[in-house]
């Protein structure tokens, strides 16, 4: 009874540390640092997460097209809160989904994936180096995960975050993975509203 307690309480301290990790882990610069190096595409067209003369507030989720259940439901509670926004506000924000899975995930099929959901999202691909960069800038953790007598062969096991960045890259604010579409709506609206004024 008493090793059942140790491992129990050892699992929940690991889970507790964990927790913390993805809540608190920021790169200290999220403003310019290795942006020159990254190079993403959304189909055939260049995607510049980095350009500063589109001063739109970006609002980005990192996933994968494979993903069974949180990629989708994040994808379609960012498409609903688009929806409930005002057409002044939408001019001034920027959805983007960026795969965790380049190998697989090819800039077509990242872009189509992300236009299910809504026509705004753009969907984007790059190399590993390009993901693994943005991924360490803005503490997204994931990592891949085998899969035995599956055809999908591998998943892709990440936190769940959009994350609001300027157009220089500096991290805004992340709003956690949510059912409520108001929780991401309210945000675009707080920092649009900043960036429109």
């Amino acid at each position: 009874m008493k090793t059942k307690i140790l491992i129990l309480s050892v699992a929940l301290l690991a889970g507790l540390g964990a927790r913390y990790a993805v809540d608190h882990f920021q790169d200290t610069d999220t403003t310019t640092s290795n942006t020159n190096t990254i190079t993403l595409q959304t189909g055939a067209e260049s995607l510049n997460l980095f350009d500063t003369t589109d001063q739109r507030v970006r609002v980005v989720y990192f996933g994968y097209t494979h993903c069974p259940d949180v990629c989708p439901t994040s994808l379609a509670i960012l498409a609903a809160s688009l929806k409930s926004l005002p057409e002044k506000t939408l001019s001034a924000v920027r959805p983007i989904f960026i795969t965790l899975d380049p190998e697989r995930d090819t800039p077509d099929a990242a872009k189509e994936y992300a236009g299910y959901f809504h026509p705004m999202i753009e969907g984007g691909s790059g190399t590993k180096a390009s993901i693994d960069t943005l991924a360490k800038k803005y503490g997204v953790l994931y990592q891949i995960t085998e899969l035995e007598d599956s055809a999908m062969e591998y998943a892709v096991d990440h936190s769940s975050y959009f994350y609001f960045l300027n157009p220089e890259g500096a991290l805004l604010e992340k709003v956690p993975h949510t059912l409520n579409p108001n929780m991401v709506s309210d945000a675009i609206l707080r920092l649009t509203d900043t960036a429109i004024q």
